[in-house]
């Protein structure tokens, strides 16, 4: 019987960046900290010269002849590198289309879990459908559907836009919903101004003309 393979514990090999003494070219083309060029010299002045400005000296052109290095704060380009990285990341999210499905008979609680899931799709930057099935004879109720998927919009209002209006497709009836890019401004309703109460004065001519009967 053969014998059973051994799994390596060893963890991977990182693959280390030429910086200070991993570099191993005899000359290099070499550019200072503030972008002014040093010039082509040794790979001993270059580390010398990094360590008096206590920075470190970073190949950044491994093909040029002679190389290039750079004299820098290695850790505060990486830092910033990996930032730009994870920004770059956030602003490649591709949009999706989310899904809520209901019934037009649904309970409050129902509707709140789907509320719920809706919202949680928005902040995530994706569309939501929202799409109420019909079963049977319950396609006979599509302006019950309909006023359900506004009530939805008119709820998430502050969060989204709506893309597309109510409309029935077959057996179901939807509503595209996209994340809200502009802050709501809600109409106010009535005038926040008190009204004048309006005083009735009697005149002289009605006050005689009683006096008499």
């Amino acid at each position: 019987m053969p014998p059973r393979p051994r799994f390596d514990r060893r963890a991977p090999v990182r693959e280390l960046p030429n910086i200070n003494e991993r570099i191993e070219y005899p000359r290099l083309r070499v550019v200072d900290s503030d972008g002014s060029q040093l010039g082509v010299i040794t790979r001993e002045e270059a580390l010398e010269i990094s360590k008096e400005r206590e920075l470190d000296l970073v190949l950044v052109s491994e093909k040029a002849d002679p190389p290039v290095c750079r004299i820098m704060d290695y850790g505060k380009f990486k830092f910033e590198q990996e930032k730009k990285a994870k920004e770059a990341k956030k602003k490649s999210h591709q949009t999706e289309v989310k899904e809520v499905k209901m019934r037009y008979k649904i309970d409050q609680h129902d509707y709140d879990v789907r509320i719920g899931h809706a919202i949680r799709f928005l902040k995530a930057g994706d569309k939501v459908k929202c799409t109420v099935i019909f079963r049977g004879r319950e396609i006979q109720h599509t302006a019950l559907a309909e006023t359900l998927l506004r009530r939805m919009a008119k709820d998430l209002e502050e969060k989204a836009e709506v893309q597309q209006a109510p409309k029935r497709e077959g057996r179901n009836m939807i509503m595209f919903l996209t994340p809200r890019k502009t802050p709501l401004i809600k109409k106010e309703s009535e005038d926040s101004t008190p009204k004048k109460a309006i005083r009735t004065i009697t005149t002289p001519s009605k006050v005689n003309s009683s006096n008499n009967n």
